[in-house]
Parts: structure tokens; C-alpha cells; sequence
């Protein structure tokens, strides 16, 4: 099968796709500083550059694309119909490579926490990824992982109630 667009188009439209700072990412972060949580962003001294590091917890936060690092069962793991083999060595390297890091990170002392872009699509969502992150992060837990699955129990008005928790407590202060 030949590709829609030309050679020149997808270029752009695949250089387009960030490594860092995605709407994800963000909206996570977002969250979590609104939490009053602090942490360093994709910092170099720490094996594979975590999106988030949070030091007082030695603990770091990877937001991965459910694509292009193969979230098991998701419906947004879809592999291109056309260059079967490129995309398939490139999600084995991708794969491997998060594997070298994990393995790396945990030998070293780090907690690690991945949480899939699924598990971000909605703001309710991304309060109750953060409301885990929060447990996890007290809890001593050396790995934890969110997917859609994890977040799928929070509902609009859960996240409204949050909200209005969080604007009642700034009052308070």
C-alpha cells in the first residue's frame, strides 16, 4: 500500500512529533505542580532523561505514547499497515532501549512510575493519575504503572469535586 501524502509532507508531519514537552506530559505536569509537587524536568544526570524527576522521593515519572512504546492491550498500539518491518524493528529497539533504562534506574536506587498517554485524554483523568501518583509516591513502592484501565473509574463529576476540594483548601490557607 502506497502513502497517502508525499514523501516531503510526511517528513513534516513526522517531524512534527515531539520527545518531550507533549500535551500528555503537560497536562500531567500541570497537575502535579498544582499539587505542590516540584521536580526537575528531563534531567541529564539521570539515565535515560526522565520526564520528571522528583528528588525528594528519589523517584522519576515517564509519560510514554501508547505507539510508539507498545502499550500492551491498548487500542491506541496500532501498527502502520505499510513498511512492516521498519515500524516493527523500530518498536523492538524502542522496547529494548525502555528495558535498558528501567533496569539502569532501578539498580541505581530510582522508583520508577511509567504512565501511559491513555491514561491522560481526559482532565478527570489526569486527576485521578495524579491522585496515584500521589499514593504511590508515600507508599514506597519501587514500580507502578497507570493505563486508561487505572483512571477509567473517574468520572467528570469526580474530577469536579477534586477541583472544588483543591480551590476550598487554597481558601483555607
Amino acid at each position: 500500500m502506497t502513502d497517502i501524502v508525499d514523501k516531503q509532507t510526511r517528513s513534516r508531519m513526522m517531524s512534527g512529533i515531539r520527545g518531550k514537552n507533549t500535551g500528555p506530559e503537560l497536562a500531567l505536569r500541570r497537575e502535579m505542580h498544582a499539587r505542590g509537587f516540584r521536580y526537575r524536568l528531563h534531567a541529564k544526570d539521570v539515565p535515560g532523561r526522565p520526564d520528571l524527576v522528583l528528588p525528594k522521593y528519589r523517584a522519576v515519572v515517564f509519560v510514554h505514547g501508547c505507539f510508539w512504546h507498545r502499550h500492551a492491550e491498548c487500542r491506541f498500539t496500532t501498527t502502520p499497515s505499510t513498511r512492516a518491518e521498519f515500524w516493527g524493528d523500530k518498536f523492538a529497539r524502542n522496547i529494548s532501549r525502555d528495558q535498558r533504562v528501567h533496569d539502569t534506574l532501578t539498580n541505581a536506587g530510582w522508583r520508577l512510575a511509567t504512565v501511559w498517554e491513555c491514561a491522560l485524554r481526559k482532565s478527570y483523568h489526569v486527576e485521578r493519575a495524579v491522585d496515584l501518583i500521589a499514593a504511590w509516591l508515600v507508599s514506597g513502592d519501587v514500580e507502578f504503572e497507570i493505563g486508561e484501565t487505572d483512571v477509567r473509574d473517574a468520572g467528570p463529576d469526580d474530577g469536579q469535586s477534586a477541583q472544588q476540594g483543591r480551590q476550598s483548601d487554597a481558601c483555607r490557607k
